[in-house]
């Protein structure tokens, strides 16, 4: 008899100070026969699910894919229209479901979006069986351990396996389906918000944590997974966790995931970032020859919540002269607007960026006024060549390019993380020819920028992912946690 499979996906990072708002279309959903066409052969986990489900024979129902880009809570009816299409499958009937999700997704209603979903599920369909893969910042909860049959995290940042990670978790199901394994899960977590900029997959501290896990799955486990987990969602259960699957023996999976905890409490001052004046780190690149040399505007990273339309780091590289200089990118819908109808090759003088308030944080937009030449306008969509996310279009809106002197500013309409090198080309820079390259970004940018990068320099700009602690005002996280109690034990009583 034909299996049945629902497969989806519901991914969003939510960063709970961001001002950006979180409505259904920036997910880009889409429905029905429309997600196999879209996502199959993807580098994604849904494409992954997908794959897995088709290879096995399976009758695919796919009711609905959205991702959109890190912003603020989700709004109440985007959440409960992607929810209700997935548990409407599942209460039509299915043997499985697979979902590619994030882990770290807070909406107006809960501060646990996918712990939320899958409880809902499973009071729908109490044995049913349920794969997922995370993102390694996701927010790891007992509602989502309990409520699923198989979790497998990326085991990369950037995130290069997000089909591998989904393939893992797949295959593993399939296996159960077939009585082949029997998955039983472990999870736990240390009282550490460790930060974004510490979590690189080829860095210390994470580096040896991954390899950790990566023995444990050679050793026996069916999975392990470390999630950094994400900082700037200010929820109970922000920070890192492990989560392991054994074959049906419970203590081993405990056993390695506490292995693995012990590691990182060990290693915890090396989860947290700490960053120099930016006045300082623009001299120190200006000395520097040899490039492209990576600027990093990490505070302002869209892809983890930010405006991404903050002019801090630009007006200092500006300020000091910083030359042969390509800048990805200011989000202004409005100067993008105001360069279409001034054309390609006119003058134009225009209020750069600054559009956006950041109250949790408080500050203003700051908007910095330039006299600058268009250079190029697009309808701003690319297909991705790199691993993450490959085959998937990229679509920053309508785009163009700004040349101010020596120093060309890529300007879109929507929020877009610069990790493919179609950012740049797509609009006609070649980023290869380039002294230096200011990128809105955090790690993701190594993607398509690192095999070309002489150097990469965090700037310490203005946002609301900054990595200062200090600019926010956490009220929800769980405390005592380091490094914002600085005394905090590794095993707090929290009652």
């Amino acid at each position: 008899m034909t299996q049945r499979a629902v497969v989806a996906m519901m991914e969003h990072e939510t960063n709970t100070f961001s001002p950006v708002p979180t409505a259904l279309e920036r997910f880009n959903p889409v429905t029905g026969p429309d997600v196999m066409k879209r996502f199959k052969g993807t580098g994604l986990g849904l494409g992954a699910f997908l794959d897995i489900a088709v290879d096995a024979g399976m009758e695919v129902t796919t009711p609905i894919a959205g991702n959109a880009a890190p912003s603020g809570h989700v709004q109440k009816a985007a959440y409960n229209e992607m929810c209700d299409a997935i548990c409407e499958a599942v209460q039509a009937g299915c043997d499985v479901c697979f979902l590619d999700l994030h882990g770290a997704m807070v909406t107006e209603t809960t501060e646990d979006g996918e712990g939320s979903l899958l409880k809902r599920i499973r009071e729908i369909a109490p044995d049913l069986p349920i794969a997922i893969s995370l993102d390694l910042h996701a927010n790891i909860t007992r509602e989502i351990v309990d409520n699923c049959t198989v979790l497998v995290g990326y085991k990369t940042y950037p995130h290069i396996d997000m089909y591998e990670a989904g393939h893992h978790a797949g295959e593993i199901m399939v296996r159960a389906l077939k009585c082949e394994v029997n998955p039983v899960m472990a999870w736990g977590q240390r009282p550490i918000l460790a930060q974004t900029l510490r979590m690189g997959h080829q860095d210390h501290p994470m580096k040896p944590m991954l390899a950790m896990a990566r023995e444990a799955e050679a050793g026996g486990l069916l999975a392990a997974s470390v999630f950094g987990g994400f900082p700037l969602a200010d929820i109970q259960n922000a920070g890192l966790s492990v989560v392991t699957v054994a074959d049906g023996n419970r203590a081993q999976a405990e056993e390695q995931a506490e292995r693995m905890l012990v590691e990182a409490w060990k290693e915890k001052e090396e989860w947290i970032f700490h960053s120099d004046p930016l006045d300082q780190t623009i001299a120190r690149a200006k000395d520097m020859t040899e490039g492209p040399i990576i600027l990093l505007d990490h505070a302002d990273n869209s892809a983890s919540g930010g405006t991404q339309d903050t002019t801090a780091v630009l007006k200092e590289v500006l300020d000091q002269g910083l030359e042969d200089v390509a800048m990805f990118g200011i989000c202004d819908p409005e100067v993008v607007a105001a360069m279409e109808a001034a054309g390609v090759g006119n003058e134009i003088t225009v209020d750069l960026g600054g559009k956006v308030d950041m109250p949790e944080i408080g500050k203003s937009g700051e908007p910095l006024t330039v006299t600058s030449k268009v250079r190029s306008l697009t309808d701003g969509d690319f297909i991705v060549t790199v691993p993450m996310g490959r085959g998937t279009t990229m679509s920053m809106g309508k785009s163009g390019v700004l040349e101010v002197g020596n120093v060309q500013i890529v300007v879109i309409s929507r929020h877009t993380e610069p990790y493919d090198l179609g950012c740049f080309r797509s609009v006609g820079i070649e980023p290869t020819n380039k002294r230096y390259l200011i990128l809105k970004s955090r790690i993701h940018f190594r993607a398509g920028f690192q095999a070309i990068a002489a150097a990469e320099i965090p700037c310490n700009g203005v946002g609301v992912t900054s990595s200062d602690n200090s600019l926010f005002t956490f009220k929800h996280v769980r405390r005592p946690i380091y490094p914002l109690d600085s005394d905090c034990p590794e095993r707090p009583n929290y009652g």
